[in-house]
C-alpha cells in the first residue's frame, strides 16, 4: 500500500502554527515581492480570493473581509516542511518527498497493521508536534493514493482527513467521483481532449483501450491508467540532479551602472555555484541575461542574453563569478535602466568525473576553499562569507512588507512564551 500525506493549506498553516489567533480566519500568502496570492486558507477561498490573484487588485476585498495577508516566508516554510518529513520518516523507511508539502510513504510489510489506526496516529503526531494539519490517502498504488487523499481532504469532517481505498468497490466509487481534469498527471490540454470524447471521470479514463491511451498520452499516460486500475505501475522515483540551475531576481530599484549590475550578477553566479556543489555537479556552460522594466513605457527598453561555453567544468564560486562578469561585459549597454538579471548554469558533469586540465582549470585548487566557505555559511548563516567582488552589506531584497518572523531558523526572532 501507498500513503500520500499532504499538508493542508501549507503556507497558511505555517503562519497559523505560531499565530493561533488566526485559526478560523481568512489567511493568504503572497509570492516574491508581494505580487500574487500563492496560498489561501479555506476561509480565504470562501470569501472569493482566487489562486494567483494580484495583491494590488484585491486590496479592497482583503480589507472588507479582514483577510490576514503575509509575505512569503520561505525560511519558515522550508524548516517546517523538514520537521514534518522527519516525523513521517519514523513511520516507514520508504519515504519519497514529492514537494514541500507532500510525501509518498510506501507501506510495504504493513499487511497486519490496522492502517486506519496507524494513519490517525501519524496525523495526530504531526499536528501535535508541528501544528500543521495533514490529510492522508492510502491505496494500493500511488495514483490511487492521490485520489484517496483528495477524498480525505474534500470530506474532512466525515473522513477525519484520512481515507483508505482498500477494495474494488471503493476504487470504482472514487474513480467515478473524480473529474478528468483532477486526475494526477493529466494536464489541461489532455483533459480538454478527453472531455471532448465524453471522458468526464477517472473511471471513464480507465475504460479506454491501452493502445489509445499510449498513442495519445504516451507511455506515461498508460502507466497512469494502470495505476488507477489498481495495478502498481508507478513506483518511487529516484531523485535526479537538476539539469540546469538558475538564480534570477528583479531588483528593488533600477540599475544604470555596470559595476552595480556586475555585483548582482556575481552574487547570482555564487548562488548557482553553491547549488551545484550541493548536488555534486559542475557546469560546462552558463547563460547571463539582463533586461529593463517592460512596464516603464517612459524609459528605453533593452534585453539581451548570452550563453558561453566554459573552458572546463567547474562549481567554484571564484571561477563562475569571473565567467559571469565576462559574459555581462559582452551584453551590457550604457544608457538603460535595468530591472532584472539572472545567471543560469547548464550542461552538468558529475563532480567525480571532472577531467583536469593543468593549464587552465583551477577548480580543483578551489575545492577545499569552497568546502570551508559552505561549512561556515551553513553554521553561521547564508552569505556570511562572500567574494571580495560582492557587496559585504548587500543582501537580496524583495518587497516583503508583511513578512512574519523566522520563528524556527533565527534566534533573534524566536517566539517568546509568557510562562506566568
Amino acid at each position: 500500500m501507498f500513503a500520500l500525506v499532504d499538508c493542508n493549506n501549507f503556507y497558511a498553516s505555517c503562519e497559523r502554527a505560531f499565530r493561533p489567533d488566526l485559526n478560523g480566519k481568512p489567511v493568504v500568502v503572497l509570492s516574491n515581492n508581494d505580487g500574487c496570492v500563492i496560498a489561501r486558507s479555506n476561509e480565504a477561498k470562501a470569501v472569493g480570493v482566487p489562486m494567483g490573484a494580484p495583491a494590488f487588485e484585491y486590496e479592497e476585498l482583503f480589507k472588507k473581509n479582514k483577510v490576514h495577508v503575509f509575505s512569503a516566508n520561505f525560511a519558515l516554510y522550508g524548516d517546517m516542511s523538514q520537521r514534518v518529513m522527519s516525523i513521517l520518516s519514523e513511520y516507514t523507511p520508504d519515504l519519497e518527498i514529492y514537494s514541500i508539502d507532500e510525501a509518498f510513504l510506501k507501506l510495504k510489510g504493513f499487511e497486519k497493521y490496522n492502517l486506519q489506526t496507524y494513519s490517525e496516529e501519524m496525523q495526530q503526531r504531526v499536528t501535535k508536534w508541528t501544528g500543521i494539519p495533514i490529510s492522508i490517502g492510502i491505496a494500493p498504488t500511488k495514483a490511487l493514493s492521490k485520489v484517496a487523499n483528495r477524498i480525505a481532504k474534500k470530506y474532512s469532517v466525515q473522513t477525519k482527513s484520512t481515507y483508505i481505498i482498500d477494495n474494488e468497490e471503493k476504487r470504482i466509487k472514487a474513480l467515478k467521483w473524480l473529474k478528468t481534469e483532477d486526475i494526477w498527471g493529466i494536464g489541461r490540454q489532455h483533459a480538454k481532449r478527453l472531455k471532448a470524447l465524453n471522458i468526464n471521470t477517472a473511471y471513464d479514463f480507465t475504460q479506454m483501450t491501452d493502445s489509445w491511451v499510449q498513442k495519445h498520452l504516451s507511455i506515461v499516460g498508460l502507466r497512469l491508467k494502470h495505476d488507477l486500475q489498481g495495478i502498481p505501475t508507478l513506483d518511487f522515483e529516484i531523485v535526479q540532479p537538476q539539469k540546469n540551475i538558475a538564480t534570477t531576481r528583479s531588483f528593488e530599484k533600477l540599475y544604470t551602472e555596470f559595476d552595480d549590475l556586475k555585483e548582482r550578477v556575481i552574487t547570482f553566479a555564487v548562488s548557482c555555484s553553491e547549488k551545484l556543489r550541493r548536488q555534486k555537479s559542475a557546469c560546462n556552460a552558463m547563460m547571463v541575461f539582463i533586461h529593463t522594466n517592460e512596464y516603464r513605457e517612459d524609459l528605453p527598453q533593452y534585453s539581451c542574453n548570452i550563453v558561453i561555453k566554459l573552458p572546463f567544468p567547474t562549481n567554484s564560486s571564484i571561477e563562475l563569478a569571473k565567467f559571469a562578469t565576462d559574459a555581462l561585459s559582452k551584453i551590457f549597454k550604457q544608457g538603460y535602466s535595468y530591472k532584472k538579471a539572472g545567471v543560469i548554469v547548464m550542461d552538468f558533469t558529475s563532480e567525480d568525473n571532472i577531467q583536469l586540465n593543468i593549464f587552465e582549470n583551477s577548480n580543483s585548487r578551489h575545492i577545499p576553499l569552497m568546502k570551508s566557505v559552505d561549512r561556515i555559511n551553513a553554521l553561521f548563516g547564508q552569505q556570511k562569507v562572500k567574494l571580495a567582488s560582492q557587496d559585504i552589506k548587500k543582501m537580496w531584497k524583495m518587497r516583503q512588507l508583511k513578512l512574519s518572523p523566522r520563528y524556527t531558523t533565527n534566534l533573534n526572532e524566536i517566539i517568546t512564551v509568557n510562562a506566568r
